[in-house]
């Protein structure tokens, strides 16, 4: 199996590369190999590479970032993504792209289902809702989006590296409490990309952890699991607070659990709890 994997660099990227199934070739590029926004250059890298999958996690993520840069985030979490499935149909390749629950308006109080509407409120998930809507359209029966929430990787910037740095530094820290989705491993994610890939699936699917969480109930299982581990030299106090004692230039969706019933379905597999891939993934960060 021949993999190209658009958005190496980055922490899903690097993931991919790193649990890759043995004997299958991964190419992975970074946008300074192949930037995601040049049609042409997408089409003679694929055309020269020919995988039989080409994988993309390439994405603006920065989400408040995207409320002044609304072409940026477009052209890359948009018209980026039809680059790459038009030269992936074009090359007959199943292509697998990843999105977001940030596709959703956060005003469920259950989990967003397969069939629920999306409806972001904020640029960055309406640009990554474009690009799910572009992947179909060009790729059609060879393409699967998966959704995916609360993403970190010991390799990489996230909620969990930052709190840790935060956390050494501070002698206390103020986190929102009142925004409820999924923390998910980028390992566990990487293991389901390859499962998918192994499967005749297309449309639309959904991914993560188990269980539910806050960013504070996130924040108070990193220190916990931090000081367990010798990662974090004392305990400071975390306090819960409110989305708006905390503003910020974008929206977030204030309840964007995913219902995941589906995938495991077909994988066979049920995701741990977040809290268990917290503790491997950290233990995986004390060795770098």
């Amino acid at each position: 199996m021949k993999v190209l994997v658009a958005g190496g660099n980055g922490q899903l990227g690097r993931e991919l590369v790193a649990r890759s199934p043995e004997g299958w070739q991964v190419t992975a590029l970074g946008s300074g190999e192949m930037d995601i926004r040049d049609r042409e250059a997408v089409s003679r890298i694929i055309d020269e590479l020919q995988p039989n999958l080409v994988i993309n996690v390439a994405a603006y993520t920065a989400v408040d970032k995207a409320e002044s840069e609304p072409d940026l985030a477009y052209a890359l979490n948009g018209h980026g993504v039809a680059h790459l499935a038009e030269a992936a149909k074009t090359a007959a390749a199943k292509f697998i792209h990843i999105s977001t629950d940030f596709v959703f308006d956060g005003r469920n109080y259950t989990p967003y289902r397969l069939a629920d509407r999306p409806n972001p409120v904020s640029v960055y998930g309406a640009s990554k809702l474009e690009g799910e809507r572009l992947a179909l359209a060009f790729c059609g029966s060879d393409a699967l989006v998966l959704r995916t929430s609360w993403l970190y990787g010991a390799q990489g910037q996230n909620f969990v590296t930052t709190m840790l740095k935060l956390m050494a530094a501070r002698d206390a820290l103020r986190v929102v409490a009142d925004q409820i989705g999924t923390p998910t491993w980028t390992g566990g994610l990487s293991d389901a990309i390859y499962r998918y890939a192994g499967l005749e699936v297309s449309g639309i699917q959904h991914w993560s952890d188990a269980g539910v969480a806050s960013w504070y109930d996130f924040a108070v299982a990193i220190q916990e699991e931090a000081l367990a581990l010798g990662m974090l030299e004392r305990e400071i106090p975390l306090e819960p607070i409110c989305t708006e004692e905390y503003p910020t230039p974008a929206r977030r969706p204030a309840y964007s659990v995913l219902d995941k019933s589906e995938s495991w379905r077909l994988l066979g597999i049920q995701a741990p709890h977040w809290r268990v891939n917290l503790r491997k993934m950290l233990k995986e960060l004390k060795k770098l």
